[in-house]
């Protein structure tokens, strides 16, 4: 190939990755749905588009140190206190039950309807059991399930992964070495893997915690720090082991995200967009590789196949992780119907097929155009399906508002009490053990102080907040902490307005959502309310009482507006106002 060719390719490659990302947040569905059609056009109609032709043998490690990145990205959104009770113990099942389940049955199908042999069939078992969380995150996030059932999924999404790529791979050698004890070497080989990945993880793990807590490396050195730090780790647990450095990463991850010894600061954007760069290019060059004569005799047979596993595997694995817990039907249900192939079935069905190919494998030349017809199959499936089926079985986070108040002040409780009389589920956060105590007294759900933490530390999301209000006396903290949150939520971050005057060093000079007016701010509101002066909630009547500040409006569908320095909402029929009202708390004034 030329070098104008590998130009042309390589380009080609980026542009098709990012503008099927484009269309897709246009069209609003999953981007999977469409990078895997146009790579596969791009790869019959355009010969320098195919990466094998332009990268050679340097195309299956780079995928797999690419998934490598995406698994550690993944392992920064986990977090372990979460996982408690049953909502562990049906995660743990999906993975194990999931993967011998799986492959067991997919084998056993995929012989007689693809027509392979035993042991190509064996090893697209392997192949298909993975799930992954850069096809679950996006279908979740168009779905919006219930808070237990996102952490179930995606915990699922991103351990199964690391599992069912080191599965492929001693599958793989299993198969090679013409032995028909699969189970058997196979467990003994995942062992040895699982130990050289962990032993790995934790290598990287206390590599970069001697890059941040006693280099204490600056942001942008940092974040490539971290970058060249899972790369690295995850060669190195490779060139030991095959895929081992899937586990590595994760577990990296997990430690960057939840070792109080390691402060890094907040980079998770970075990796958010380098990983969905990854993913498009990923499918766009993998499905490339599929060709049209590849899938002329396999193409409805492989539908057949994902068939069986979306219509009775996955119910099955479901039914059966679930025995004996606490979920509900609905929950079930949702978990029944939420298993789509992504990027690790793909990129080890690319890099296994060929090599059995090569030794003579019966069938061997169907796994990575079955793989990809079932890939395809699931994340259309699924991507169209899952909101629908979500809202049938009721296992849908309501669509009203649930804000985040972080401050603990009285008037700051009092507002939380109004806006949970107003029909919306509040949380609150506040760092002081009094401001704590006094939100616990008034029975508002208070958010662990980590929780938080994580969230400004850029290492998680605030999992079902739809808007976040910064009402601390801080005014500095306020400023800062608004910037750092702001893209974490599903919402808008909001900040009090620092007072005329202020001293603060920073907040009068970072932008940003302002609540309220620009005369009420946090010492105002303060003195106002040790005046006498009462939050409270009421449906909205025509005028607002004279004397009264509006702070917010809850709509009749539980969305929250807020009053903020640049704009007043409108009322509307069926509103409720709530507001500052003048008088004496203990009375309630007449208003």
């Amino acid at each position: 190939m030329t070098t104008n060719q590998v130009f042309i390719g390589v380009g080609l490659i980026l542009v098709l990755a990012v503008g099927s990302q484009i269309l897709a947040s246009r069209l609003r569905i999953p981007a999977l749905i469409v990078l895997l059609p146009v790579g596969f056009a791009a790869g019959a109609l355009i010969e320098s588009v195919n990466p094998e032709r332009l990268l050679g043998a340097a195309f299956s490690p780079l995928v797999s140190l690419a998934v490598a990145v995406i698994l550690y990205d993944a392992g920064l959104g986990l977090n372990p206190a979460r996982m408690k009770g049953h909502t562990r113990r049906v995660a743990v099942r999906l993975i194990w039950i999931g993967v011998l389940v799986t492959w067991l049955l997919g084998a056993l199908l995929a012989a007689p309807l693809l027509g392979m042999s035993q042991r190509a069939a064996v090893m697209i078992g392997a192949i298909l059991v993975v799930s992954g969380p850069t096809v679950v995150g996006p279908l979740l996030g168009f779905v919006r399930p219930k808070d237990r059932l996102q952490h179930i999924l995606v915990w699922e999404g991103s351990l199964i992964d690391p599992v069912g790529g080191i599965l492929g791979a001693l599958v793989f050698h299993a198969v090679v070495a013409s032995t028909g004890h699969y189970f058997g070497s196979v467990a003994a080989g995942f062992l040895a893997s699982v130990g050289i990945g962990a032993a790995g993880g934790v290598l990287g793990a206390a590599l970069l915690w001697v890059l941040f807590r006693v280099l204490r490396l600056g942001e942008v050195v940092g974040t490539t720090a971290q970058l060249a730090s899972v790369i690295g780790v995850a060669a190195l647990c490779d060139v030991l082991r095959d895929d081992t450095g899937l586990i590595a990463a994760v577990v990296m991850g997990l430690a960057v995200a939840n070792l109080p010894g390691i402060d890094v600061p907040a980079r998770r954007p970075f990796f958010e967009t380098l990983v969905s760069l990854i993913l498009g290019l990923l499918f766009i060059s993998i499905s490339a590789t599929v060709t049209p004569q590849s899938l002329r005799h396999v193409g409805l047979p492989a539908l057949g196949l994902a068939a069986f596993l979306v219509l009775v595997v996955r119910p099955l694995v479901a039914a059966v992780s679930t025995l004996g817990t606490d979920l509900t039907r609905g929950e079930r249900g949702f978990i029944g119907w939420m298993a789509p192939r992504g990027i690790v079935a793909a990129a080890t069905a690319s890099t296994f097929s060929a090599g059995l190919v090569a030794k003579g494998i019966g069938g061997a030349s169907k796994i990575l155009p079955a793989t990809f017809v079932v890939i395809v199959a699931t994340v259309t499936l699924y991507g169209l399906t899952a909101s629908l089926v979500a809202r049938r079985l009721g296992v849908v986070r309501p669509s009203r508002s649930r804000p985040l108040l972080v401050g603990g002040a009285p008037w700051v409780v009092d507002l939380g009490v109004a806006l949970r009389s107003a029909g919306l589920e509040v949380l609150m956060w506040a760092g002081e053990e009094e401001e704590r105590e006094r939100i616990g007294q008034a029975g508002i759900e208070l958010v662990p102080g980590e929780l938080l933490a994580a969230a400004t530390g850029g290492t998680a999301e605030l999992e079902g907040i739809t808007a976040v209000y910064f009402l601390t006396a801080e005014d500095d903290f306020n400023a800062l902490a608004a910037v750092i949150l702001r893209g974490s939520t599903e919402g808008t971050v909001h900040r009090l307005s620092a007072p005329p005057g202020s001293h603060g060093v920073v907040a009068p000079f970072i932008g940003g959502e302002v609540l309220f007016s620009a005369e009420l701010t946090g010492p105002v509101l303060s003195r106002k309310y040790e005046d006498g002066a009462a939050v409270l909630a009421r449906p909205a009547g025509g005028v607002l009482p004279t004397g009264c500040d509006l702070l917010f409006l809850v709509r009749p569908d539980g969305r929250l507006d807020p009053v903020t320095e640049g704009s007043t909402p409108l009322l509307g029929p069926g509103d409720t106002v709530v507001l500052l009202a003048p008088g004496t708390r203990g009375g309630r004034p007449e208003i």
